[in-house]
């Protein structure tokens, strides 16, 4: 069987270059402690949201995670763990797990960019459809997490759209 060479492109601009003229221009709190490594802040509608993206040479990949500023108590990961199965199925792009080392929901998605390289459009549709889906789906975890909501109750909650004009 023949071996893959997953690293063949060298890019001109450092992908998380990219990313951090995006932060820039969004006016966004971020920090870059490292080459490959990045964090960010964004204050969305329910809370805020903390931002992390790696950049990984060998596969030419980023990894890119949106965690939520709620923590989930022990006696809620079942629950949790049945949102996230409903919550997942609604999506397209990405999805939603639990850091387990903070006990906190995140978004996470992965763009490869084997010879490509990204544009600032990517990125800006990275992060609206990241923020998109955790403005969304943020109440639902409230509903389970502090409401005493089962993960159907949480889901039917979340999903209802808004019929008319105010």
């Amino acid at each position: 069987m023949a071996q893959l060479d997953l690293h063949t492109e060298n890019y001109r601009t450092h992908p998380l270059d990219i990313v951090e003229q995006v932060m820039h221009r969004q006016g966004w709190h971020f920090r870059r402690d490292r080459d490959d490594e990045m964090a960010a802040e964004y204050r969305g509608k329910w809370c805020d949201y903390g931002m992390h993206f790696a950049w990984s040479t060998e596969i030419d990949a980023i990894h890119f995670t949106c965690a939520f500023d709620m923590r989930i108590p022990s006696n809620k990961k079942t629950s949790v763990h049945d949102l996230l199965a409903m919550v997942n199925d609604h999506l397209w792009l990405g999805h939603f797990g639990i850091w387990q080392s903070e006990g906190m929901p995140m978004y996470r998605h992965a763009v490869l960019l084997r010879g490509n390289g990204i544009t600032i459009e990517q990125i800006e549709d990275l992060l609206d459809v990241a923020v998109f889906e955790c403005e969304r789906f943020y109440p639902a975890f409230q509903y389970v997490i502090w409401g005493g909501k089962n993960a159907n109750e949480a889901i039917a909650a979340s999903m209802i759209d808004p019929v008319g004009e105010a």
